[in-house]
């Protein structure tokens, strides 16, 4: 294998210019978005999601966005896993979106709080039917012996909802991310990068600045 310091290539799928960029971040996230669904990527909502814990260790995870409602960024999880329990501690957080194929990545800012459980409710009844046992089964981030104890934990989740309507479980939530920034970030040939930051001023107006790379 050839070095990992000789290991690059040249970002020359477009450029995000003024002209194009739209004025309003989520209709710009919302259209990328899109774009990165039509062009068939793998796990197009996949983002990392980066917390901090009461020590100031960040610890950083994959998640799917399911939700882009009232202004807020919105997954769900359980309550019970390092995130949740760093968020409840220390609500500031980091989305990143890395849409490589694309030559795309978009960052988001800001702080996360717990979802009514008449939301979370609802998003749970609307998952397939062992997504639902399974987060009954797992006590997310606890250790266990082996990978036979989780699928016997399995089973018997199974044996205890069968035939019965499952509700979310108490320690399983979802979180909405309010943005204070979000940022556009598009390759570019030779390194020059365009980078666009919407910072926001205030609940209806965001200021944009471009960003050298």
């Amino acid at each position: 294998m050839q070095p990992l310091s000789q290991i690059r290539r040249e970002y020359s799928q477009g450029h995000l210019t003024e002209a194009s960029l739209l004025t309003d971040p989520y209709a710009q996230f919302d259209k990328w978005m899109a774009d990165a669904v039509e062009a068939g990527l793998p796990d197009p909502t996949a983002m990392t999601v980066a917390t901090v814990n009461s020590q100031g260790q960040p610890s950083q995870r994959i998640v799917l966005l399911k939700d882009v409602m009232d202004g807020c960024f919105v997954f769900y999880t359980n309550l019970g896993s390092r995130k949740a329990r760093d968020l409840l501690t220390n609500s500031k957080i980091s989305l990143h979106f890395p849409w490589h194929i694309l030559e795309r990545q978009v960052l988001v800012r800001g702080s996360a709080s717990l979802l009514p459980r008449q939301d979370v409710q609802h998003y749970f009844s609307s998952r397939p039917l062992s997504s639902q046992l399974a987060a009954w089964t797992s006590k997310q981030s606890q250790s266990i012996e082996s990978r036979d104890a989780l699928l016997s934990r399995f089973e018997d989740t199974k044996t205890k909802f069968s035939g019965k309507e499952i509700p979310a479980p108490e320690f399983w939530g979802g979180f909405k991310i309010i943005p204070q920034e979000i940022e556009f970030w598009q390759g570019g040939e030779h390194r020059l990068h365009d980078r666009f930051l919407f910072s926001r001023e205030n609940s209806s107006h965001w200021s944009i600045q471009r960003l050298m790379p």
